[in-house]
């Protein structure tokens, strides 16, 4: 049996099913729009920005390695071995220079409406005049070939610099499309609001402005921002840091003086809480808001129309 190093591994693990197909089997490969591929034994795997999904089977994921196990049922080991038996395309794809400029965003190819993308989050309890003004804005829309739905963060000239994607069909995905930097990740910035409402996701920050309106209030005049994903603090706390996407956002808007916590209500979300409020304590008022029922502000929304949600048995109770 072959030996590789635990950095061949790495280096395997990493490639996404694009490249390696670009490299080692050209001929399967077969270019439908944009930076949209499927395969010639599979019409229906599609690959696009960074990550596949085979529709046929319900299966899907980022990475070569994923595939080759999946797809063409190798094991782990002979997936790697696929990939780092030649050490020169490897050295090709991940010995980069040391110093290199970053990758471009990559938007999803926009579909022709955004009915799919409406119908989904109307399911999760968002309200639709909410949905319209994000769509309106360009912050929000559905992708093809997949349906996806695209969450859009602008830098502060208005400028597309991240897109978080959600899947809308029976097997979904979560990821970030190709350049994506999550310093600017789906947000709602105000410049004369000094508070800022934080969310581990988009579709929370989406369902806390539906509540918003729906009370009466201005969602449009608040500071909203997703971390697009769940906060996982360094076990040292000397070495923690703020989330990227808050760091950035806080940095951009000195007027802001009180951040409120709305992450998710289990083990994970209070102790990403717990951290970032140690981390900002000393220079703004933090407030942890933990959802009453339900695990995350979908969840409560949801709870709150009577819309199907997660159960969820809490730790703890909210603080």
């Amino acid at each position: 049996m072959a030996y590789y190093s635990q950095s061949a591994i790495n280096k395997a693990r990493e490639m996404d099913l694009l490249t390696y197909l670009q490299i080692y089997e050209p001929d399967e490969l077969v270019k439908i729009s944009g930076n949209t591929y499927t395969t010639k034994t599979h019409d229906s795997l599609k690959i696009s920005n960074g990550m596949w999904m085979w529709w046929s089977r319900g299966i899907g994921g980022r990475s070569a390695v994923d595939y080759l196990m999946r797809v063409r049922d190798m094991t782990f080991i002979e997936a790697v071995s696929q990939i780092a038996n030649d050490e020169s395309a490897l050295r090709k794809q991940y010995e980069k220079p040391k110093s290199r400029t970053k990758r471009n965003l990559i938007l999803p190819t926009k579909a022709e409406n955004n009915d799919i993308a409406i119908e989904y989050l109307k399911q999760r309890g968002i309200n639709e005049d909410v949905i319209s003004y994000f769509i309106e804005n360009g912050m929000l829309y559905q992708s093809v070939p997949m349906n996806n739905i695209v969450f859009v963060g602008y830098d502060e000239n208005n400028k597309p610099k991240y897109a978080g994607m959600r899947g809308t069909e029976r097997y979904r995905y979560i990821g970030d499309a190709y350049g994506s930097d999550k310093a600017f990740t789906f947000r709602l910035v105000n410049k004369e609001n000094t508070n800022i409402h934080i969310f581990e996701g988009a579709v929370d920050l989406l369902s806390y402005a539906t509540l918003l309106y729906e009370q009466g209030s201005d969602f449009k005049s608040q500071n909203l921002v997703s971390l697009s994903g769940v906060y996982k603090p360094t076990k040292n706390m000397n070495n923690a840091q703020i989330p990227l996407s808050l760091r950035t956002v806080l940095n951009d808007n000195p007027q802001l003086k009180t951040v409120y916590l709305h992450l998710d209500n289990d083990s994970a979300g209070r102790k990403a809480a717990e951290v970032i409020c140690n981390l900002l304590k000393d220079k703004y008022t933090v407030k942890e808001h933990f959802v009453p029922v339900g695990k995350d502000v979908n969840d409560y929304l949801c709870y709150s129309k009577n819309l199907p949600y997660r159960t969820f048995e809490k730790e703890a109770q909210c603080r």
